[in-house]
């Protein structure tokens, strides 16, 4: 189930609370706080309700539920031990179009209460979709130590001078880079020692200092091979200050998903037989959104220097004048190796390795076969799927065993990961019967075998490598 996350102004606003004990007047505390009009309906309240309706906090309808309870609520919690009232309830909710949330029950509940970091104005909302409460509630203690208290202050103080820092600041770009120098100016300092005057006159300084017009850059990123857990940190600062992001077709959308939400997009895949940009286009685009004083984060899979053009576009922008950086990416080979359980070297085995490009023709003819046929090194073939012929006949031609193992590797790293063992002879049938597909990695040399018996993630692999080719620790 995915949950839109909504924060709603219950203010004046009624809120029924059916159940008069403890856990329902724990949710009308809640409701309370957030100044929602809180109507109580229960045969009997606990002490606490009790006293809160003595006080005119909240009004208790003395009762069981009746249908009419509904007709002015906006909102309606649920929170009796009467499964069957529940569900009712929950109908009704359905056929008037008003949320219910029933406690313990997230498939019966149309709205989930979350966990919450109060730093007013900041409120953080922890939901796991109401089936595992204790987990966000393990997710909100840790935050609670991390996130300084006087967060709410900040918040207060930037939306006193969001008018007069937008008329300031027109340029969007600029604005957002304003706000960044000052929440890592001395502005929270001085508020935690309660001292306002002094925060404002600091950012007004701040405000003084901005530029007319902000300078440009380009950061070369690698995104890694899919998961997003191998981006690196300093990879995901860039994804979070991008103004611009031009991505490959590679990136995963769940590496995607960790950019600033309101960073602009750009596709620029270029794929065998369907190029959607060019290189040329790619180097215009970020000498367009460079000049106009955006940052652009060019987004690669796997690492930029790896058969990624890094090279090619740190020229460009070296010859128009556009600052640069480059964050290197985990790249393919090492990646999906990993992932596969493939020790990319092994003393007994392999005491090196080759990176390889397969992409066409052309790059085929161009390999040093021979010195890829020598034995005791590992092979990582990129972008090799539609050349497996080749590349076999090749390397047997020049010396390598037909019984050397290989290891296709479909999405390396991603949830939907597939591997595919078994010989340089029977590559190319092996791949065809599983229907390997781009992106995928193929790996040469004994220590492919170890993928039998030391792969760790996903399902198990697809087909077998003879026992006489195997690496004594998989043999074993």
């Amino acid at each position: 189930m995915k949950l839109y996350p909504l924060f709603a102004d219950l203010s004046g606003r009624q809120v029924l609370v059916v159940g008069g004990g403890v856990v329902g007047e724990r949710k009308a505390a809640a409701l309370l706080e957030a100044g929602a009009k809180v109507v109580v309906g229960a045969p009997e309240l606990s002490p606490a309700l009790q006293g809160w309706a003595e006080a005119g906090r909240v009004e208790w309808w003395r009762g069981t539920f009746e249908d009419h309870w509904l007709d002015h609520a906006w909102l309606v919690v649920a929170a009796t031990s009467d499964a069957s009232l529940h569900r009712h309830m929950a109908a009704l909710g359905e056929a008037r179009r008003i949320f219910v949330n029933v406690v313990d029950d997230a498939e019966t509940s149309s709205f989930h209460v979350p966990a919450v970091i109060d730093r007013s104005p900041v409120v953080i909302a922890i939901s796991s979709g109401g089936h595992a409460p204790m987990l966000a509630r393990l997710i909100r203690e840790r935050l609670e130590v991390l996130l300084d208290p006087v967060i709410g202050s900040l918040a207060t103080l930037m939306a006193r001078m969001r008018a007069h820092i937008k008329a300031r600041v027109p340029d969007v770009s600029l604005r957002r880079r304003f706000y960044e120098r000052l929440l890592s100016s001395p502005v929270q300092s001085l508020l935690r020692r309660g001292q306002w005057a002094l925060a404002e006159a600091s950012a007004e300084r701040l405000l003084d200092a901005t530029e007319a017009t902000p300078a440009g850059s380009v950061l070369l990123v690698g995104a890694g091979p899919g998961d997003p857990g191998l981006l690196t940190l300093r990879g995901l600062r860039a994804l979070n200050e991008a103004d611009v992001i031009l991505h490959d077709r590679l990136v995963s959308i769940d590496v995607l998903a960790l950019a600033r939400r309101d960073a602009e997009r750009i596709e620029v895949a270029k794929q065998a037989g369907n190029h959607h940009a060019t290189q040329d286009q790619i180097h215009a685009l970020m000498l367009e959104h460079a000049r106009a004083g955006r940052r652009v984060v060019r987004l690669k899979g796997g690492d930029p220097f790896v058969f990624g053009r890094g090279g090619e576009e740190l020229e460009f922008l070296r010859s128009h004048g556009i600052p640069y950086e480059v964050v290197p990416g985990i790249t393919a080979a090492v990646a999906c190796a990993a992932y596969a359980g493939i020790p990319l070297t092994h003393r007994e085995h392999a005491q090196s390795v080759r990176l390889v490009t397969a992409h066409c023709r052309n790059s085929i003819d161009t390999l040093d076969w021979q010195a890829l046929a020598q034995e005791r090194q590992t092979l990582a073939f990129y972008m090799g799927t539609s050349e497996l012929s080749a590349i076999r006949q090749n390397l047997i031609d020049h010396g390598r065993a037909a019984t050397t193992p290989f290891a296709l590797i479909e999405n390396g790293s991603r949830p939907e990961q597939r591997i595919v063992v078994g010989t340089l002879a029977n590559v190319v049938e092996q791949a065809m019967a599983s229907n390997v597909r781009s992106p995928a990695l193929l790996i040469v040399g004994e220590v492919a075998a170890l993928a039998t018996t030391l792969s760790w993630f996903g399902s198990a692999p697809i087909g077998t490598v003879p026992a006489a080719t195997l690496p004594a620790a998989a043999a074993a």
